[in-house]
């Protein structure tokens, strides 16, 4: 069977697209190896249809980090046999280059996203500089590689040259069973809580929303997150529930009244974005409020699953918020059209995709 390492910094448990892809390969009759880090706090590893390897490093915080995990990445590479090496965005590029280079095994690259254009990197003009040197010094060398959506597929051949494909971030086809309607009104965010995700005008908004939030999941804002939620005295409106794995999402999310789909206008990467929690509230069945940038309303305007908004000021959310709870027409249309649209928008549609070209890089 060909042999494929994909190689990420998180501790797995947590990364649904990883997942999702890994799964999809060993399925289909490759022999799959994911490599991630190895946490003080990680759970551990659940059993799947494919190896899973987690690797301890000594460094785990600062851009320091980035070169010590490349450092225990590459050497753990050198020991393994594989036909292709996967690098998943910029964390882990260097050893995946580098240990190909001797092993002498194909490499590709899959973009989650445009990472030089992260706000929490734009912000910071050495660590940009130093990203955008291994994006320029890196990315050209791979020439077989997939990323998100058209836009970032688009860019990265304008940058570099290389002609990549798009498998969208879509959710496994799920039948939810039926659940009873909750007494309260409930919002959910799902997704990494990381600057640029506009939680400073997010959290302010709930205090004219008569609802509860609830937030799933961790990042670099979740501690600003806990201060604004203080500051505006929302503490009783808003719920920071941590990390959730996938499978407790599953039963959450679909329990929601509404969903959220927030991106700051800073850099390309929020600006083109087109995240995996879109295509999971659509799979709920939960009708969401989403900023109305190019991916997601080339979307939209074809299925009808969100209410569009266009900026993210916490009075723009909050009518927004409103709007969806009152306006009980517009709300079961945006719903009957999310169970009709996820029958279109799941995985199954962007495996096939996927199948294809690791066949084709392995003939």
């Amino acid at each position: 069977m060909p042999r494929i390492i994909f190689t990420v910094t998180n501790d797995l448990t947590y990364d649904q697209r990883m997942q999702r892809i890994c799964t999809s390969l060993a399925k289909h009759g490759f022999e799959v190896t994911l490599a991630g880090r190895k946490l003080k706090n990680s759970k551990p590893i659940i059993t799947q249809p494919y190896r899973q390897r987690r690797l301890s490093c000594l460094v785990n915080r600062s851009i320091i980090f980035y070169a010590f995990f490349n450092i225990r990445l590459f050497s753990w590479l050198l020991t393994e046999k594989a036909d292709i090496v996967c690098a998943i965005d910029l964390d882990t590029i260097l050893a995946c280059y580098f240990a190909s280079k001797i092993k002498r095994w194909k490499r590709v690259y899959d973009a989650h996203e445009l990472f030089t254009e992260q706000k929490e990197i734009m912000s910071r003009p050495l660590v940009y500089k130093l990203w955008l040197m291994l994006e320029k010094y890196a990315v050209p060398h791979f020439q077989h590689g997939y990323t998100v959506n058209d836009f970032i597929v688009k860019e990265l051949n304008r940058r570099y040259g290389v002609h990549y494909i798009t498998i969208k971030n879509m959710p496994v086809k799920t039948v939810f069973p039926a659940l009873p309607s909750s007494k309260e009104n409930t919002i959910i965010y799902q997704g990494a809580v990381n600057e640029g995700r506009s939680f400073e005008t997010l959290i302010p908004a709930m205090k004219f929303v008569q609802a509860k939030l609830l937030i799933c999941g961790d990042g670099n804002f979740f501690a600003q997150t806990k201060a604004l939620i203080e500051e505006y005295m929302v503490g009783n409106k808003v719920e920071l529930k941590g990390l959730v794995s996938p499978d407790e999402l599953k039963k959450i999310t679909p329990t929601a009244t509404i969903a959220i789909m927030l991106f700051e206008q800073t850099g390309l990467n929020q600006y083109h974005s087109l995240a995996n929690r879109f295509f999971d509230y659509i799979m709920a069945g939960v009708p969401q409020v989403c900023i109305n940038y190019p991916e997601y309303k080339a979307i939209n305007d074809i299925y009808g699953v969100a209410y569009m908004i266009e900026d993210t000021k916490p009075e723009t959310i909050a009518d927004a918020f409103t709007t969806l709870l009152n306006d009980k027409a517009l709300y079961q249309k945006l719903k009957a059209n999310c169970l009709k649209a996820r029958k279109v928008l799941n995985w199954e549609s962007e495996e096939k995709k996927l199948i294809a070209f690791y066949k084709k890089l392995t003939n």
